[in-house]
């Protein structure tokens, strides 16, 4: 099997997950936190909506700086609605589907950079980045599980029943 199509599969699953736990994301409770030392629920959902784009710039840029030079951010409008975060998740698949369809194996094996204020902190190929992201996005979404059920939501079947979800 090719690696695109190995990508394009898993892809595929965890978007199916990530929308589960999506549609569970109630309204009003972006800046809900459980600890002030965690992340808020609102940028948490935001994250497990959007990283399919990070698959995307690992194929089609060289590099990605995530400490930019002052006023290089790339800050996004926060999604407040499970439907805008749904969305959000849709449009970053087919960012990276099409990515995915446009690439090779062999582009998949040159080395892609993540800087951090210009300085290289990971330099490896792009397949290693790409399961390094597609790992991260599991475990953010695992994460945002946490918080669903903490603030009384319904977590749902993503690798097996819940307590909430005997689908399999």
């Amino acid at each position: 099997m090719k690696l695109t199509e190995f990508f394009r599969e898993e892809l595929d699953r965890e978007v199916k997950r990530s929308r589960k736990a999506l549609q569970q994301v109630p309204g009003g409770k972006y800046d809900w936190k459980p600890h002030e030392k965690s992340m808020i629920f609102g940028y948490l959902a935001d994250m497990v909506a959007t990283i399919p784009t990070w698959i995307t710039m690992e194929i089609e840029r060289d590099e990605l700086d995530i400490a930019p030079p002052a006023g290089q951010s790339t800050k996004q409008e926060p999604k407040e609605t499970s439907e805008d975060l749904v969305k959000a998740l849709d449009d970053a698949a087919e960012s990276a589907r099409a990515a995915l369809e446009k690439t090779t194996d062999e582009h998949l094996r040159t080395n892609w950079q993540l800087l951090a204020g210009g300085q290289v902190v990971m330099d490896e190929p792009r397949y290693v980045m790409i399961q390094e992201t597609i790992n991260h996005w599991a475990h953010h979404r695992g994460q945002m599980t946490v918080y669903l059920r903490l603030m009384g939501q319904k977590v749902p079947a993503l690798y097996g029943p819940s307590a909430d979800d005997q689908s399999f």
